[in-house]
């Protein structure tokens, strides 16, 4: 019995010793084929899927990324996609819209890489100037609640309205305190507020959405965000827990790459503002 119990256990020793290296060499295979697999990565077409195509296009094959570029039109599905790993990244977002999402969503995704900075504007069909919105006027707003606490911060800052003391950061319409104009406010998803302008008397429009809806912010907005002390950049995400993955790296590394920033300052003429 003692002979046999110590033949077992070397066995078994042996046996998990096997498993052990099996495994080792197993991940570093999954490791590598994974290195190698294309990146694929989900955005919004404009200016987004342009910044990546061009990356994909003229940079990542002397870096060695395979880049895959996934379009898509709301700000929902993309960071769904990233969780459940139907995607690798995405790159479409702002910080505070990806911690807001994460805290109502329980979702663990986190930023990489700060990318650049869409300013966000005031559009009109029917006012010329921001003086031009005339009183009972109705403004569209983002409904999600980053963009539009977002975009009432920045009516309060353009003196359409004042907002209540302490709301700022998660200001909704009924956190308005002054409206001179007794502005009307319409909440629709942020994709459609370019739509929206034949409807209302002015919307509050993010940069990717004008751009892609043939508005030029830098020309047509008829109040348009600073750029100073910005906290609205926009970020390359990933889930949390693929911060190492060599594909992530090589793509953060290219979006804030000297070439990247020529060409959105290129293309976009104050548009679309770099951010490193």
């Amino acid at each position: 019995m003692r002979n046999t119990t110590k033949i077992t256990a070397a066995v078994l020793a042996t046996g998990a010793l096997t498993l052990g290296l099996t495994a080792c060499g197993s991940d570093k295979a999954d490791t590598k084929a994974k290195a190698s697999d294309p990146l694929v990565v989900a955005a919004t077409p404009v200016p987004h899927a342009e910044i990546l195509n061009y990356i994909k296009k003229n940079l990542a094959k002397k870096e060695g990324l395979k880049l895959e570029v996934k379009e898509f039109t709301d700000y929902v599905t993309p960071n769904n996609a990233t969780e459940d790993g139907s995607v690798d990244a995405n790159y479409f977002q702002t910080t505070p819209y990806l911690e807001d999402f994460n805290k109502k969503n329980g979702t663990h995704l986190k930023s990489v890489a700060t990318v650049h900075l869409e300013p966000l504007g005031l559009y009109s069909q029917k006012a010329k100037k921001l003086d031009g919105i005339k009183k009972g006027g109705t403004v569209a707003l983002p409904n999600d609640a980053d963009n539009e606490s977002r975009a009432l911060r920045f009516l309060a800052a353009n003196d359409l309205i004042t907002l209540k003391k302490g709301s700022e950061s998660t200001a909704t319409p009924q956190d308005v305190a002054k409206n001179p104009k007794d502005l009307q406010f319409k909440e629709v998803e942020a994709a459609q507020t370019p739509r929206s302008l034949k409807d209302v008397d002015a919307a509050v429009i993010n940069g990717n959405y004008a751009i892609g809806a043939d508005l030029n912010p830098a020309k047509d907005a008829l109040a348009l965000e600073s750029t100073k002390n910005n906290e609205y950049n926009n970020v390359l995400a990933i889930k949390d827990g693929n911060q190492d993955d060599p594909r992530v790296k090589k793509l953060a590394k290219l979006l804030t790459s000297p070439e990247v920033k020529k060409f959105i300052e290129d293309k976009y003429k104050g548009s679309v503002l770099p951010s490193f």
